[in-house]
Parts: C-alpha cells; structure tokens; sequence
C-alpha cells in the first residue's frame, strides 16, 4: 500500500506542479479566495467528490462518505499575504501586492494532490476521509473558526486531523514534528495614546505622545521580562508606529500596533489586563490618556502526542527515519491550533528548501518560494498519514 501511494505522488507530480503555479500566479488575500475557492472545488470534482462550499469561501469534502469505520480529517489553508512578489519566475503572482508568500498555495496543491491518491485507492481505504480547504488563515478570527462554526467537522465528525505547513529552514525531501505545545497563541495589540500636540521647540505647553508612546513601548517589554514566570514562553513586539508629527510638531495622538504570543492560557489573559494598566499607567503619568484594545486571535497549537506519535512512526516508514526531525517551540502562530481544540491533531513541517537553486529565503517575504519537489512529498505523506490513522 505504500509503495501504490508513491507511485501515485510520483505519477501526479507534474500535474500538482501546474496546480501550484496556477495557485501561486493567482494569490487572494484572507476571506476573498473567491476563484482560489471555485478552482478547488471544480478540481474535487473531477475526481468524483462531491464538494461543498464552507464559511464562504471555504471547501469541504468526503472521500468515502456512506464507508463505515473511522472518520479523519486533512486540512490545507489557501489564503495569501499583501506583499509584492519580487520573484522573477514565469508563475509570480499577477495580483499586484498579493502574494503566496506562506506557502498556502503548496498547502493547498498537497491537500489535492493527497485527495487524488486517496480517491485512487478509495476502495483499499478503512473508513472516510474530509478534506478541509480553509480560508484566512492569515487574519483574525481565523478561517478554522469560522469553518467549525459553519459545521466542517460535523456530518461525518472526523476523530482526529492532520495539517502541514512548508519550512524553508528545512531541506526538501525532510519532514518535522513536535509533539504537545508547538506553536504561540497569537493577539493582537492596538493603543492610541492621546495627549496635546503643540509645537516641538514648546514642549512645556504639549502633552508628548511621542515620549508618551516611546515610554509605553520600553514598559510592554517589561511586562514579559519581570512579570512571567521563566519557563513560560512569551514574547511582547510593536511592529507598527503611527505619530503624524513633523521635525518641529509634536502630534495630538500616536498609534502603536503589535503582538502577544505565549503558551498558557492563564498568563495570556493575564497580560491582556497587564497591557490595559500599564498602557493607562504610563499616559496617566505624562498627563495624557490612551485608548486600548487587545484582541484575541488563535490558541496555541497543541499536538496530541498519540497523534503525533502515530505519525512520526509512519513518516520514517514513508520517508525513511533520516528523513524526520524533531522541531522545536516556535513563536508563531497558526489557527489550525482551533481544529486542535476540538479533536486530537498533528500539525507538522514540510521542507522547502534547496540551497543550490538559492531557494533560501524565509515565509512572509517578497522573494520566498521553494523546491517544487516537496510537492510530490507533500502530497503522498499527507495521504500516508491519513491510510495510517484510519488503520488504527
């Protein structure tokens, strides 16, 4: 049985190429994967799926749906990011400013791919598999939610689900798991601080929303290096500053933008109420005023360790043990960690990268892409790790 689903991966490489090309020259941006969305339809189709569309622009489908046994769940994100490709390859994005700039259209090409072997081999197959194709990975409140919300994992109820995400860090023909906490819940930070523009050679009759705001940035960082505990993983960063001032005009108010990532729950809503009293504490004390919001995004991602285990052993069957490396905590986020909550899940890493082609460059960047042989790999371990849970 092995051996049939890498001969399939092998024989639908070149197909799952022009599949990713297509995904890759045609990006959409969180919740607008309208053609994105009716191309993965129409390919479920023509396998003799037959596919539904989900929270929107979200798509669902069921290889063996009336096949008693157990029930699993695939699942691929096909959203993109607002970033100008600078790739100069016959496939860069032809949407000005879009870009698959996270790999979702591999995501994406791998689910398909792994839905053609699966439906190749359906009769072979122990039990149902639903294929779960999620938009707005990228954006708060996170396609996964909105799609559990909408019923995906309902009609039939998958027991457990497995996702992958490219890695660049990664040379291609590897693959890489973590077993319990893997990824960072993620939120997102907004503060406008308010005080009383003036002329800047007249400080003395301002409220200094710039000496506000940069006070207020040193004091969030503090709130991880003397509040949490050492072994909780934590991380408080300010990405975007907006002071509308000039070389001699301090502003009426600065806007600060960023992020909140930690592992535990408790902590997480704890430094929700520490960023409001610090926030208000360092305005109050320059005799000005802030508004705050801080909003929830994704849960960290958890990966069950019976899930994980069972997959590890498989992808050393598949690809050989060589080929499969433990990973380590990473501080980014992913709301795959939503299906997590829900039902036992293994959320695991595909490598991209291959030096001698300068395929190098990191996810969220203008110049990433990858070896397009990790999409035969893609495809043929996700099939593989779902024929190894509906075995269990």
């Amino acid at each position: 049985m092995k051996e049939r689903v890498h001969q399939l991966a092998a024989e639908a490489w070149q197909d799952l190429v022009d599949i990713r090309r297509h995904l890759h020259s045609h990006p959409e941006l969180s919740f607008q994967e309208h053609e994105t969305s009716r191309f993965v339809f129409e390919q479920l189709q023509q396998l003799g799926l037959e596919p539904e569309f989900r929270a929107d622009t979200g798509v669902v489908a069921v290889i063996n749906p009336e096949r008693n046994g157990k029930v699993m769940a695939l699942r691929g994100d096909m959203d993109a990011l607002p970033i100008l490709e600078e790739n100069e390859v016959s496939y860069r994005s032809q949407n000005e400013g879009v870009m698959h700039a996270c790999g979702h259209d591999v995501h994406t090409t791998s689910l398909l791919g792994a839905a053609r072997i699966l439906s190749s081999m359906k009769d072979d197959i122990p039990g149902s598999v639903k294929l779960i194709f999620q938009p707005g990975e990228e954006k708060i409140p996170g396609g996964a939610s909105l799609m559990i919300k909408d019923g995906v994992l309902q009609n039939p109820s998958p027991e457990t689900i497995i996702g992958q995400h490219v890695y660049p860090d990664m040379e291609v023909g590897k693959v890489g798991f973590k077993s319990g906490r893997y990824m960072a819940s993620a939120d997102e930070i907004y503060i406008t601080v308010i005080g009383k523009g003036g002329h800047a050679a007249l400080p003395h009759k301002n409220v200094d929303t710039v000496l506000m705001a940069s006070h207020l940035i040193v004091a969030l960082q503090q709130i991880v290096s003397r509040n949490a505990q050492p072994d909780v993983a934590s991380v408080i960063s300010i990405g975007k500053i907006i002071g509308d001032g000039a070389t001699n005009v301090i502003p009426d108010r600065v806007m600060l933008e960023g992020t909140f990532r930690t592992f535990d729950e408790a902590w997480r809503m704890r430094v929700h109420e520490r960023i409001h009293e610090v926030a208000e504490g360092v305005a109050k004390t320059f005799g000005g005023r802030c508004e705050v919001e801080v909003r929830k995004g994704f849960p960290f991602v958890y990966n069950d360790e019976a899930v994980t285990g069972r997959s590890v052993e498989a992808a050393r069957e598949f690809l050989g043990r060589e080929n499969v490396i433990d990973l380590d905590l990473r501080m980014t986020a992913e709301d795959f960690a939503f299906f997590a909550r829900e039902i036992p899940g293994c959320f695991y890493r595909l490598g991209t990268r291959n030096e001698s082609k300068n395929i190098v460059h990191p996810l969220h960047t203008s110049r990433f892409d990858v070896d397009e042989r990790s999409l035969e790999i893609g495809a043929g371990l996700m099939a593989w790790l779902a024929i190894n849970e509906l075995r269990q």
